[in-house]
């Protein structure tokens, strides 16, 4: 959740579609007959399994191999070398972040960590530099719309955090570590598997003094963060039954409108229960229960902002034949906020109610997905989503698709009843185009090339002559995306760029924040025992409120040493060429960093 007091995350900036030229890529659902090219499986484009190769949208996928070499603080900090992303934070460790996908606003990424929504009732938005990279599994990203199979909020894509999960023999882990801004770390992890039952707990804790975040302050602005995790399930048979809990919590100081010294408590909550079955043999139910929970306390104050969103998601997926795989389901919610902001209150909630299908069918070398979404919406009448998708495979190794698609964002019940509140508000819309190129080149080295095109209208903007929220604002984006992994023997990494056009159609302007032009690479060399890492990123120049900020390349490095079987030994160096530079026009960003840890692992019967 974002500050109550503070509006970095900004629905200010008019934000990008995209446009549409050329891309290509390999399809064909997982449930076709056909070679696999590459055995990365994804779950997030469609909402069924199928592999990173075969799957007919832009997603990528960064496995725990490239968390542990990454050796970030927070997910912000793995996401912002991957194409299509620019991040925004209003300085260090904890402070306000602002994903922006594709050009679109900071609130058109849909966040769900094990299937379950994470954006927040308030502003939409999400808060990435609270979660820890070191109880994460994997990380899907899925860029363009998927309003059709998710509802509100995925017009810039989706990304989806999957947490580390039971293993099939009892297991244990964790680490320590500390570095630069006396930064201490810290993390714990158990799980395994006896006869029907699993479980897995982890824990973690991050605490540093920070630095100065404001270029016109002197003092450091701390954060601490602990999280824990855990999954316990029993196979009944008929039914599987699963319980989580994803929970972080802590304390994050800064510094508010006037340039105070301020502080406050956060505290973010999933839980779910998740009941899986199998009625037939082609067919496959899952029925996920859930609540999410954020809430902020001013210390200075009396200010809160508290939501709660209680949800259930029920899907089904049937295998016709071998060319077939239908999957339809249901979604219903309710979402309150009750907070106070500079002392005026706001309790309201709402209800959602939704249903979608899907259809994907391979018929030899074509491939086609359709998938659609009615929305019943208590503040607005409804809104129909959808996406179509048609792909042809040249062989195992290359494929084209072209796709086309529509989203929306609802406005939160904090734009409806809050400061300048509308109730009248309609939801932000989008149209999205693309066409991409996925070609495998050899094993372990695979390319995927997309140009897209994102037109988003009726985006709300604040009216300062009438002192209230308004749809009036409108964007486009259009750009070109490539990805490319990469491995030859002791060699690894990827390469990652983005070339697009953010515009704000209403004035022509730059749309703020984001860069016209970025590339990322990592770079990872095994010698022995030692595994060797480098990670750049380059940005071109990029404009903010009251002006623009200079284009930048940062470096960071990182190496391991493998002890044995049980132990190993990591260290980061961040920011290594100590550069200036910014990513929200006048708060600070980390310069030269040192980190150092400690891992362990075992594994018994």
């Amino acid at each position: 959740m974002s500050r109550i007091d503070q509006t970095v995350s900004f629905p200010l900036s008019r934000i990008a579609s995209a446009l549409m030229l050329t891309a290509l890529f390999p399809l064909s659902p997982a449930f076709a007959a056909r070679t696999v090219t590459d055995d990365t499986v994804v779950v997030t484009a469609t909402r069924t399994a199928q592999t990173a190769d075969e799957s007919l949208a832009a997603v990528q996928v960064i496995r725990r191999e490239d968390i542990e070499r990454a050796q970030a603080n927070d997910v912000a900090e793995l996401l912002r070398f991957f194409a299509g992303v620019d991040i925004a934070r209003s300085g260090g460790p904890g402070q306000q972040t602002s994903l922006f996908l594709r050009g679109s606003e900071s609130n058109h990424t849909l966040l769900l960590i094990d299937g379950v929504k994470v954006n927040n009732a308030t502003d939409g938005a999400a808060a990435w530099q609270n979660i820890d990279p070191h109880l994460i599994e994997r990380i899907e990203i899925v860029r363009g719309p998927r309003s059709s199979l998710y509802g509100s909020e995925a017009i810039g894509g989706v990304i989806q955090i999957f947490t580390r999960k039971p293993t099939a023999t009892v297991s244990q882990g964790g680490g320590f570590g500390i570095g630069t801004n006396n930064t201490v770390r810290g993390d714990a992890r158990v799980a395994g598997t006896r006869g029907i039952f699993r479980s897995s707990f982890g824990l973690s804790f991050q605490g540093t003094d920070g630095f100065q975040t404001l270029s016109s302050q002197t003092g450091d602005r701390g954060y601490n963060n602990k999280t824990f995790t855990a999954e316990v399930g029993a196979d009944l048979g008929a039914v599987d039954v699963a319980f989580s809990l994803w929970s972080a919590q802590g304390k994050t100081e800064y510094y508010d409108f006037f340039a105070t010294p301020i502080d406050q408590d956060y505290n973010n909550r999933i839980s779910a229960i998740t009941l899986s079955a199998n009625p037939m043999a082609n067919w496959s139910s899952t029925l996920k229960l859930s609540l999410t929970e954020d809430r902020i306390d001013q210390n200075q104050s009396s200010d809160v902002a508290e939501t709660e969103r209680w949800a259930a998601d029920w899907q089904n997926t049937v295998q016709l034949g071998e060319t077939q795989l239908l999957t339809a389901g249901a979604y219903a919610s309710n979402e309150n906020v009750n907070s106070v902001s500079f002392g005026t209150p706001l309790n309201e909630d709402r209800n959602v109610a939704a249903v979608f299908a899907q259809d994907q069918v391979t018929i030899g070398n074509v491939s086609a997905v359709v998938a659609a979404r009615y929305t019943d919406d208590e503040y607005f009448d409804d809104e129909t989503t959808w996406n179509a998708t048609l792909g042809y495979r040249f062989n195992d190794r290359a494929g084209i698709y072209a796709s086309a698609g529509t989203g929306y964002k609802a406005p939160t019940l904090f734009d409806l009843f809050g400061f300048a509140g509308n109730p009248d508000l309609d939801p932000e819309k989008s149209e999205n185009y693309e066409i991409g190129l996925k070609y495998r080149v050899s094993a372990g080295n695979h390319l995927a090339l997309t140009a897209f095109r994102n037109d988003i209208d009726d985006l709300v903007t604040y009216d300062f002559v009438n002192n209230v929220l308004k749809n009036i604002d409108r964007t486009r984006t259009r750009g070109v995306e490539l990805d490319y992994r990469y491995a030859f023997g002791d060699w690894s990494g990827y390469v990652s760029g983005t070339l697009q056009d953010p515009e704000d159609r209403t004035t022509g302007d730059q749309l703020l924040r984001r860069a016209k032009r970025t590339a990322a690479a990592t770079v990872n060399y095994k010698l022995g025992s030692y595994q060797l890492g480098a990670r750049v990123l380059a940005s071109s120049k990029r404009d903010d409120f009251g002006g623009e900020m200079d284009s930048y390349v940062v470096w960071d490095l990182n190496a391991s040493k493998t002890v044995n079987r049980n132990l190993s030994l990591r260290g980061r160096l961040e920011n290594a060429f100590d550069k200036d530079y910014e990513t929200v026009r006048g708060y600070k960003t980390q310069g030269r960093a040192v980190y150092l840890n400690v891992v362990f692992s075992g594994e018994g019967v």
